[in-house]
């Protein structure tokens, strides 16, 4: 079992930079990945990156590449979502996922970013 809570979320303008936190608990030993997420409202669930557990490897979506950077702290079981440059279309509830397999089995409850002037 894996928990995830997220952290970091608010108000900001555009052209603006925040920093989610994504800080996991419990058997984080056997994780692959941990990915973030966005939900806006009325839209689907949006791949945002992911970094792999055991390494530094990252990738991110076509959206926030060059803006968002991932990044983990090993001693603290932690991933970072910084965001830069932040544009209103960034505006959704972030969810931080860990997964073993093929599958994402733990997520977080998610944090609110609203971007807006």
């Amino acid at each position: 079992q894996v928990n995830i809570v997220e952290s970091g979320g608010g108000l900001a303008q555009p052209g603006d930079s925040l920093t989610l936190t994504c800080t996991l608990s419990g058997r984080t030993s056997g994780l692959s990945y941990v990915s973030w997420f966005r939900e806006a409202p009325g839209q689907e669930r949006d791949f945002v990156g992911t970094i792999r557990w055991g390494g530094t490897w990252t990738n991110y979506a076509d959206s926030v590449k060059g803006r968002f950077t991932i990044a983990r702290d090993n001693a603290k079981d932690t991933v970072y979502l910084q965001m830069n440059s932040l544009k209103p279309e960034d505006t959704a509830l972030y969810r931080c996922a860990a997964r073993v397999t093929t599958t994402y089995e733990w997520w977080g409850s998610g944090t609110r970013v609203t971007v807006s002037s």
